[in-house]
């Protein structure tokens, strides 16, 4: 499968990936490690950095404002934005891998937090219907940008700017089900009319909703995480608490390509029965 992305290194808490044509530098702490390479890194095109409760994008190259790059078998618009985001997180490719073979036009499936659309694009090539929730009316933009550069402007698509937990309960009360649900929770989040998310706060009762409404036959959940102190074991309680009884299975998420340290990016669990 052709791809546009690579992590070329990491090391001294930076990581630097090759997005396209640009190389970029930003900020990984699980990189405690010391890089393998000196050139690339000097070469970047450009580099984000934290200092001081500052954010500062530094160019070494002029680069475009935003630019095509193919991952996954997904094309994504990649924009540099004030918080180091790009407008992907390859580390969700390997769980795409593992739900593209278990979908199909007759799947209904649910994606909460859902940012740019890597999950919803994925699953819309496999003919599934989906729902796309995202807080921010601007990524939900972001991400139907992403569908038309994938021709999937026309795919059975919902796009939903809410907070997600109210969506949740009114689809409960709508008794509208679905086979499989997908959710990557921020640590900390805020919904289109200001209603605030701590997941430490509200992630039972998120999973407790998302229980609710799978199907009398669902094919899967997913729950992939970034924040620390979620780890495999402990997703694996949340899940193991809040859905029905089912097999559940943990690990952790990596950044990683041929020939280079993966870097630890955050945990998964997939829930199936």
């Amino acid at each position: 499968m052709r791809t546009q992305y690579a992590l070329l290194d990491s090391g001294n808490g930076e990581k630097l990936e090759q997005f396209g044509e640009y190389t970029l530098i930003r900020p990984c702490p699980q990189a405690v490690w010391r890089p393998s390479l000196k050139i690339e890194w000097k070469n970047a095109s450009g580099r984000f950095t934290r200092e001081k409760e500052k954010n500062k994008w530094t160019f070494q190259k002029k680069i475009p404002s935003s630019w095509i790059v193919i991952f996954g078998g997904v094309e994504f618009k990649i924009e540099v934005t004030d918080f180091g985001h790009l407008g992907i997180f390859p580390e969700h490719a390997d769980l795409w891998e593992w739900m593209r073979p278990l979908l199909n036009k007759s799947s209904r499936v649910l994606n909460l937090f859902a940012y740019s659309g890597g999950v919803t694009l994925a699953a819309a090539q496999q003919r599934a219907e989906v729902c796309h929730l995202d807080a921010s009316k601007g990524m939900v933009d972001w991400a139907r940008e992403n569908a038309r550069l994938n021709q999937l402007q026309n795919a059975p698509i919902r796009w939903i700017v809410d907070d997600a937990l109210k969506f949740l309960k009114r689809e409960v009360k709508r008794e509208s089900f679905y086979d499989a649900i997908i959710l990557d929770p921020p640590t900390f989040g805020r919904g289109n009319k200001g209603e605030v998310f701590k997941i430490e706060r509200d992630i039972i009762p998120l999973l407790e909703e998302c229980g609710k409404l799978l199907t009398k036959k669902p094919l899967f959940v997913i729950f992939s995480c970034h924040t620390p102190g979620f780890t495999p074991l402990g997703m694996h309680h949340l899940l193991a608490e809040t859905l029905p009884k089912g097999h559940i299975e943990v690990g952790e998420m990596a950044l990683h390509s041929p020939g280079v340290l993966a870097i630890p990016s955050g945990s998964f669990a997939k829930w199936t029965l």
